[in-house]
């Protein structure tokens, strides 16, 4: 069996609906087991027992979460050249950007040398005020479809060897 880790942090459900939706979408797999953990409760261990990654994020302040950023940090150096050519992909949950989250996640992926399956998924919320940033989001059924189909695409691709 095959094992899909998704690692997510979220503040105002947004990233977490995502993450939700893209572990749903791996579920119809029955030969991989998908792990669902928030960023404070995952770690080296756990990257290390997984086949295939989706890391989960919103952006703030034009950059991935700080507590996906303490995850990466706990985890990075105990995986080093133990992972490589893994699978991964992304999903970040941003007020109208996205790519700079996205950019520091790949770079991350770059230095373990895991294989991108496909573009970070980015979902713009188009918060912009202070309530609206710091409200809870609401993802639309189209967006939480495409999470769900990333999540699906890993899940197959594990149980026939593609990644």
């Amino acid at each position: 069996m095959k094992t899909l880790l998704i690692v997510h942090h979220s503040l105002t459900g947004g990233t977490r609906r995502m993450a939700e939706a893209a572990a749903a979408g791996a579920a119809g797999e029955p030969a991989v087991a998908t792990r669902l953990l928030h960023a404070a409760a995952a770690g080296g261990d756990d990257v290390l027992a997984a086949d295939g990654y989706l890391f989960a994020t919103p952006e703030n302040l034009a950059a991935m979460s700080g507590m996906l950023k303490d995850f990466f940090d706990r985890s990075y150096y105990a995986c080093l050249d133990r992972i490589n050519g893994r699978p991964y992909g992304t999903l970040i949950c941003a007020g109208s950007d996205g790519e700079n989250a996205a950019r520091q996640i790949a770079r991350i992926a770059t230095g373990w040398r895991l294989k991108a399956v496909a573009p970070a998924l980015i979902v713009r919320t188009n918060a912009q005020t202070p309530e609206a940033i710091l409200a809870p989001k609401q993802i639309g059924a189209g967006d939480l479809a495409r999470c769900a189909e990333l999540g699906a695409t890993l899940a197959a691709g594990l149980a026939m060897g593609v990644f």
